[in-house]
């Protein structure tokens, strides 16, 4: 038992008892508990198989080569629509999980065989990066700005042009972009902490 698995249990009130229930299933799988991310986290020879998190409307055991599960029973998602790896399970009841306990457990097993078999999911090729007409005009305003974006690795970029782009008002998009241009001149993705 993780200390912080622990904690992070009895600071979640709304999903408590669902994520009490997610982890006993999971300690049942003799993986190696550990605690990142700000959440459980579930290991088979210090290798990342799955971890669970908890959101406002639901709660989640994520499958980080979940790309790669056969999904028998359509249960799992993808956190998002650029998601490529990652697969979820969601839950909003003890019923829920009571009731996908089994299906749980098989998909467990599943990922763990695939870690152990060394499968590697194949990422496909990101098309060139389409950055949002704003945030052109801040890059060719600033010579300063476009080198600090583009000595950004591919994946950072992308994240933030995918952020920007997200923006569902010019007003916003600006807002974003303004907050964000510090984070690009030092360097730093939009998940870094500085």
């Amino acid at each position: 038992m993780h200390p912080r698995v622990e904690s992070f249990i009895e600071k979640n009130e709304k999903w408590q008892r669902e994520l009490i229930l997610l982890v006993e299933i999971l300690r049942s799988c003799n993986l190696e508990e550990d605690f990142k991310w700000k959440g459980p986290v579930y290991m088979m020879n210090g290798k990342n198989i799955l971890g669970i998190q908890s959101f406002k409307e639901y709660c989640t055991i994520f499958f980080f080569k979940g790309v790669l599960i056969t999904d028998s029973h359509k249960i799992m998602i993808a956190p998002g629509e650029n998601t490529q790896a990652m697969r979820q399970l969601r839950f909003t009841s003890v019923e829920q999980i009571i009731q996908h306990e089994k299906h749980i457990k098989e998909y467990v097993l599943e990922a763990v065989k695939l870690e152990m078999e060394g499968k590697k999911v194949k990422f496909k090729k990101k098309d060139e990066i389409e950055i949002p007409a704003e945030f052109q005009k801040y890059l060719d305003k600033s010579s300063e700005l476009i080198t600090a974006f583009f000595q950004l690795t591919p994946g950072r970029r992308r994240m933030y042009c995918l952020y920007f782009a997200d923006a569902k008002q010019t007003k916003t998009l600006i807002s974003r972009i303004e907050k964000y241009i510090p984070k690009i001149l030092a360097g730093y993705g939009i998940m870094d902490e500085q």
